[in-house]
């Protein structure tokens, strides 16, 4: 009986010395672990914060370019007709739109849908306007009836998508 009690004498600290070692030990590579981990998530935002505003750059760009005096200014020609206008313009468009299309990696599902809601509505208004010029007409016809349309709606999707783009890019600081 007196070999036992030495035995545990000797192996009841060894095993708490052991317990509090492995507990000591498992702690430091957890915030070892962790630690690393926010090493890593700085590293990488600090690899795609720029490209992500180069996106918001490029996608504040498109949508000026969308904007109808801009898209006029481009695409209008004295010796068109009201189709060749439309025709141009809704190229125009869908051109830009490709040429941005990879934009949407780097900003969020809402601020990408409503930058398409934008293109769409550009598309749908302009598509509208069309119907009521007669499609032979001089393509001056088309733009007059554009722009008249234009200062009267209430709303103004380019501005909206402009205000999107500009506070989800000041959320990121």
């Amino acid at each position: 009986m007196t070999v036992f009690l030495e035995i545990l004498k000797i192996a009841i600290p060894t095993i708490v010395v052991a317990l509090t070692a492995f507990f000591i030990v498992r702690e430091m590579m957890r915030r070892q672990i962790q630690m690393h981990s926010q090493y890593l998530h700085g590293q990488r935002q600090s690899n795609t914060m720029p490209l992500r505003m180069q996106a918001y750059e490029r996608l504040s760009l498109f949508t000026e370019r969308l904007s109808l005096p801009g898209l006029l200014m481009r695409t209008f020609n004295e010796e068109m007709t009201a189709t060749t206008l439309r025709l141009t313009m809704l190229l125009n468009i869908q051109q830009e739109f490709e040429h941005n299309i990879t934009q949407q990696v780097y900003v969020s599902d809402q601020l990408w849908k409503i930058v398409e809601a934008t293109r769409d509505d550009l598309i749908e208004f302009i598509t509208v306007v069309s119907e009521k010029v007669p499609k032979d007409a001089p393509a001056r016809q088309l733009r007059d009836a554009l722009i008249g349309y234009q200062q009267q709606r209430e709303s103004d999707p380019i501005a909206t998508a402009q205000m999107a783009i500009r506070k989800e890019a000041t959320s990121l600081f």
